[in-house]
């Protein structure tokens, strides 16, 4: 971002990574110590303390290599938890038989597959929060760099279908507590899983179940404290000094001290037991005034530094009054905010369609979910202030920076990344070519 556009914007979305990977750390923290204090004797602080601390002491030992090794143990976790866990939680409460009685418990909204509270308080939420996740989450960026270049699409594929299927399996522990009537211990929906666990299963599982849980915490938190430290000391320091004149064994200096710190104040914060859904759709859709800028500076040479700095800004400016009421959506505001919002829902879809299928089944995507959302969005999304707040990031985005860069005289030429990016120590310049050359002779000469 700093070879496209310059220092602001490398700036704006090394504070937000920043920003976005320290609550995500406190996150993780937060549910460790909930397993802990309710899978164990100890309490929910020391629960705290002891993945802080632990996921500390290894990542400062082996960093990154330590991140993308416990990247696979999670996973493996995390589809023991789906296969062995759940099932046997299922047939201890009674089977399905039991689950069925449940039903008279449910309310209207909840007995419906299809109800509009649950898809748009949460569902569509983190649906929005996740496309999101993609840009502007600096761990995903740096699994990137940790694949081989042939093997990134079907290792992202893989990744996708495994872990969202292990997701909705573990969100069935949810479905069969309520079923059942299970109420969270003390009303916090943080302590539901464990709880689930420790009611239902054998010990032998239960310390199974611990351990999967707590290792799957600790591999994410782990990333969080690899791109924190890797922001720090690359985009801060490194940027400052230039390349070729950052000194590595500051740089890595620098990075530890990023951990330390970062999980001192991940500690303090996490004991405060915020809501965990809360907090990572928040992050999510703060990272939504990121996703439009971004990657149009990667695809359209009109963007400028200004387009981009002050779309983002203005997106933040309108996001947080609209997600924390902190102006009453009423009125004429009310409707502004609505049509943000619907213009939010074409660009979510829009860029979506990018994706897959390029720039002009984008536009058409957009334009008609626009359109389309035109007669039932006024009054109604006002009711949904967090899928509103999220939509309106996008919206404001998308518009801003898209009216700043159309006129635009700038005709970008990309090949200039390639050349002002590279490794801060790197005494020899070579080009790609050069080093392919080389690798190639090295295993011909074995």
């Amino acid at each position: 971002m700093h070879a496209r556009h310059g220092s602001s914007s490398q700036l704006i979305l090394s504070l937000s990574n920043v920003l976005g990977s320290s609550i995500s750390l406190m996150v993780n923290f937060t549910a460790a110590g909930a397993v802990v204090s309710i899978l164990s004797p100890l309490s929910f602080t020391h629960g705290v303390l002891i993945a802080g601390f632990g996921t500390l002491a290894y990542t400062l030992w082996s960093g990154f290599r330590a991140s993308i090794l416990t990247d696979v143990s999670q996973l493996v976790a995390l589809m023991g938890v789906a296969v062995i866990i759940i099932p046997w939680v299922l047939f201890s409460a009674g089977g399905p038989e039991v689950m069925a009685q449940g039903l008279e418990r449910l309310t209207a909204e909840q007995a419906d597959f299809f109800s509009r509270t649950a898809i748009l308080e949460q569902g569509a939420p983190f649906f929005v929060a996740v496309l999101a996740y993609a840009i502007g989450n600096q761990t995903i960026a740096q699994r990137l760099f940790a694949v081989r270049q042939d093997l990134i699409k079907p290792t992202f594929i893989t990744a996708t279908v495994g872990y969202g299927g292990t997701v909705i399996g573990i969100g069935m522990i949810g479905v069969m507590a309520l079923y059942l009537g299970v109420e969270p211990m003390g009303g916090d929906v943080n302590n539901l899983l464990p709880q689930m666990v420790g009611s239902y299963l054998p010990v032998i599982l239960v310390a199974l179940a611990f351990l999967m849980i707590i290792g799957s915490l600790s591999s994410t938190a782990d990333s969080d404290l690899s791109a924190l430290s890797s922001i720090v000391m690359a985009d801060i320091y490194g940027q400052s000094k230039g390349r070729g004149n950052a000194n590595p064994k500051t740089m890595l200096l620098i990075g530890r001290v990023t951990m330390i710190v970062a999980t001192g104040l991940a500690l303090y914060f996490a004991t405060a037991r915020f809501n965990i859904l809360d907090l990572l759709v928040f992050v999510g859709a703060m990272w939504g005034c990121l996703v439009f800028p971004v990657i149009a500076s990667f695809y359209w040479k009109k963007v400028t530094n200004k387009a981009f700095t002050i779309s983002v800004l203005a997106a933040l400016a309108v996001f947080l009054p609209v997600r924390f009421t902190l102006i009453p959506l009423t009125g004429a505001w009310g409707l502004f905010v609505e049509l943000l919002a619907i213009v939010g829902v074409g660009v979510v879809l829009g860029i979506m369609a990018f994706g897959f299928f390029g720039l002009r089944p984008a536009v058409i995507v957009g334009t008609i979910t626009t359109l389309a959302m035109l007669p039932f969005g006024f009054g109604y999304l006002r009711d949904f202030e967090t899928l509103t707040g999220s939509l309106v990031a996008y919206s404001v985005s998308f518009l801003v920076c898209y009216l700043l860069s159309v006129r635009s005289s700038q005709n970008f030429d990309f090949s200039v990344i390639r050349k002002i990016t590279g490794d801060f120590d790197e005494e020899n310049p070579a080009s790609d070519e050069a080093l392919a050359a080389e690798d190639s002779a090295a295993r011909s000469s074995r």
